[in-house]
């Protein structure tokens, strides 16, 4: 890893600019610094998640583990023509993704976020992730971004939307079912 700081204010983002990962200084408001910092804010959602009392300890080592990918993906998008995210990152969320869902029944209705503690934010973390997806996009088409960082947030937001309707059934409120305003008592 390169430089530490061993002193947490530098005073060198006081003009607007941060300093990416490769030395060069950018705007705070860049498309690549939104796009690292809403992977960022996304990680902090799990971390939020992992605090939820009864979340399963199974449930609990993927997420950690895909923290560390964020860590990595923040890398990447954080330090221009690095590569850290693999083909081997997406297909473990769609090997995970799999197995969680082939517990659950088929989805015949949208569903509202909520369904406990841990579901709820699980949504939340979703929608975060979404938003990160999209902010990449923008990046990429600015600057140019290998697929494997598009596809594992893509991925991983599906996994989110799946392990939140996991969390709901396991805290016991179920699942939120979307009711149409015709359909509403």
């Amino acid at each position: 890893m390169g430089n530490r700081l061993s002193k947490i204010y530098t005073r060198t983002g006081d003009d607007g600019s941060t300093g990416l990962g490769d030395g060069t200084r950018t705007a705070k408001d860049s498309a690549r610094v939104a796009a690292y910092g809403s992977v960022d804010e996304l990680n902090s959602v799990l971390g939020l998640l992992l605090a939820a009392p009864g979340l399963p300890d199974a449930i609990a080592a993927q997420l950690t583990r895909i923290q560390h990918t964020l860590f990595d993906l923040g890398g990447e998008l954080c330090i221009p023509g690095t590569a850290l995210i693999e083909q081997s990152d997406v297909d473990w969320l769609e090997q995970t993704l799999d197995g969680h869902n082939a517990a659950l029944p088929p989805l015949r209705d949208f569903i509202l976020p909520g369904g406990g503690p841990a579901a709820a934010t699980c949504h939340l973390a979703r929608t975060v992730c979404r938003r990160a997806e999209r902010e990449v996009v923008t990046l990429a088409r600015a600057e140019g971004v290998r697929g494997e960082p598009l596809r594992y947030l893509n991925r991983l937001s599906d996994l989110l939307f799946v392990l939140a309707r996991v969390l709901a059934r396991a805290h016991g409120a179920g699942e939120v079912l979307w009711r149409h305003r015709h359909r509403r008592a």
